[in-house]
């Protein structure tokens, strides 16, 4: 077992562990550590805990210390930076006439490095640009190009859902999403119904598609035949979540409703497609 904190950097951000050391940290404390970029400032998400030392990258880097005040107006200063160097930046893009959108642009907590994240169609030469950036700011100048779901991530807003983005508020990494999740939950195709504000497919429909396999392996598939306690049916409905099925009985001349529990119960324990 080894001893560990969670950070995050950035608002609904990977968790990235590191040795607390000698201290010890709550959550929602700062503190300074040292990470491949440097020097940062990030927040504690996870308090100091025992976890298994396959499930970290060993060795972990120590926690310098705990944030003080000066660190914190460290940080503001840089945001308020960051604001003049995207305008400075934004301006360069248009003189250059480069095919590229900036989204958003990240000082570092040593100010050795500036990050400016940008989204573009495909490559965009960026050289000239960057060396005019250099001259300007007196430090180290890197351009990341980002994908939308990044790009969303970053700017936030509010999905069709009426909430606040999930990938802005508490996703820390984006799962692979897949149509096939949207025709097992029994959503409309329609692109314009399961995309998110990034044009891809929303996160959300992993959430609940765990559950959706594996009632969709408990219960029988539209149109087969099934036996019930009032004789053969064919399936014409289905409630995956509920469990409920819907069973037109030929002979009665009826849609019946059934729960998987209840058709367990009186007998009807495998639902078996009938000849």
């Amino acid at each position: 077992m080894v001893e560990v904190i969670g950070v995050r950097f950035k608002k609904a951000g990977k968790i990235y562990y590191f040795d607390p050391d000698q201290f010890k940290i709550v959550r929602d404390e700062y503190v300074i550590v040292e990470t491949a970029r440097g020097i940062e400032f990030g927040k504690v998400v996870i308090a100091n805990k025992c976890v298994d030392e396959e499930d970290v990258v060993l060795p972990l880097k120590k926690v310098i210390r705990l944030a003080n005040t000066k660190d914190k107006l460290t940080v503001t200063e840089n945001q308020e930076n960051a604001n003049k160097a995207y305008r400075v930046c934004v301006d360069k893009i248009a003189e250059h006439q480069l095919d590229m959108n900036l989204v958003d642009v990240e000082y570092t907590f040593d100010r050795n490095k500036v990050i400016f994240y940008f989204t573009a169609d495909g490559r965009v030469d960026f050289r000239t640009l960057v060396k005019d950036l250099a001259a300007i700011f007196k430090t180290r100048i890197e351009l990341r190009q980002i994908g939308v779901r990044d790009e969303a991530k970053l700017l936030g807003g509010i999905g069709p859902c009426g909430r606040m983005l999930c990938c802005s508020t508490f996703l820390g990494d984006f799962e692979p999403v897949s149509i096939k999740m949207a025709k097992d939950q029994n959503l409309s195709l329609n692109p314009a119904k399961i995309s998110g504000l990034c044009g891809r497919l929303m996160c959300c429909l992993k959430y609940e598609n765990d559950d959706y396999e594996e009632a969709k392996k408990q219960l029988p598939d539209l149109g087969e035949s099934i036996e019930t306690p009032i004789g053969k049916g064919k399936v014409v409905g289905l409630n995956i979540l509920e469990r409920v099925i819907q069973v037109e009985i030929p002979e009665k001349e009826r849609v019946v409703e059934y729960t998987l529990d209840e058709l367990i119960d009186q007998g009807v324990v495998n639902l078996q497609t009938t000849e």
